[in-house]
């Protein structure tokens, strides 16, 4: 009586591709995941703009750089630091307390990101 999948790689067991034993057997460490690649500072535009919210409070706002693009959270953390405000994530903008839009565009320049705003 033939199988079905005799002879082919689904008839056998499967082995590990590092050691060749049996999966099961195996003690071979899991891979390490690969870094995230991010696409270069010089390929985006980041656009600026200042708005006004509930209180009268002022935010300044930079739009216009892809989520999956950027380490958006490494970035937020760094403009705040150089900013001293607070700031936080909204989707795929960044939003900083208060009325800085001359300083990012400096530093996002500074970066390497194209500034507009």
């Amino acid at each position: 009586m033939t199988r079905l999948f005799a002879g082919t790689p689904f008839d056998r067991p499967p082995e590990c591709e590092r050691c060749g034993q049996l999966e099961e057997k195996c003690e071979c460490p899991p891979p390490e995941p690969s870094p995230p690649t991010f696409a270069a500072p010089g390929t985006q535009t980041a656009h600026l703009s200042v708005e006004k919210r509930k209180r009268g409070k002022v935010v300044t706002v930079i739009r216009g750089l892809a989520a999956d693009e950027n380490d958006l959270p490494a970035l937020l953390t760094k403009l705040k630091t150089f900013c001293g405000a607070g700031g936080t994530l909204q989707e795929a903008s960044i939003e900083l307390q208060g009325r800085h839009v001359d300083r990012l565009r400096n530093e996002l320049k500074a970066i390497g990101y194209k500034v507009k705003g």
